[in-house]
């Protein structure tokens, strides 16, 4: 199947009711677009970023979806000032940047966050530690002003074999609602 149909992530269709109803996201490195789709078609409004132009094609006219062609890593931050009621991330992770992503959730909002770790080299890429977050990682960048909803990390079977470490927040340290 082709990446842009597969099935969002479970840990995504967890904990999107967390977010605000008609909320506006952004599906961050969002390749070709499975998350931005399925977030979409339960009304919130996503907007979409990737630097494959490619990929983002196939999310165009898709309702409520707004894509954005940039170099997340090396180009110009496009997202100066801007703040989203979530951040969705999944199986992406470039640490330069990771504290002004963390900067666009807005206070309140909810951060969704999903990658490989360390120990997924032994299982084919990604494989390289700039792209592995270590043991613990995302719980420590989370430590100040943040709510965590829910943590995982450690291996996983499905939907491949992989090392991985999830992260469910909500920026501003306030009430958490009722898990899903």
């Amino acid at each position: 199947m082709h990446a842009s149909l597969a099935s969002p992530s479970p840990w995504v269709t967890r904990f999107a009711p967390l977010i605000a109803a008609g909320g506006e996201v952004l599906d961050y490195a969002c390749g070709g677009g499975r998350h931005a789709r399925w977030l979409a078609q339960r009304g919130f409004r996503v907007e979409a970023v990737d630097r494959d132009g490619v990929a983002l094609e196939l999310l165009q006219g898709v309702p409520h979806v707004h894509t954005r062609h940039a170099d997340l890593e090396h180009g110009v931050w496009p997202y100066g000032g801007r703040r989203f009621d979530a951040v969705v991330v999944t199986n992406y992770l470039f640490r330069p940047r990771l504290a002004p992503l963390l900067e666009l959730v807005s206070l309140g909002g909810v951060l969704i966050y999903e990658t490989f770790m360390l120990g997924n080299e032994r299982f084919g890429k990604p494989s390289n530690p700039d792209f592995l977050l270590a043991p613990g990682e995302m719980l420590q960048r989370l430590a100040e002003g943040w709510s965590i909803v829910a943590f995982e990390q450690g291996e996983v079977r499905e939907p491949r074999p992989a090392v991985v470490q999830r992260v469910c927040a909500i920026k501003g340290g306030g009430q958490v609602g009722v898990l899903p």
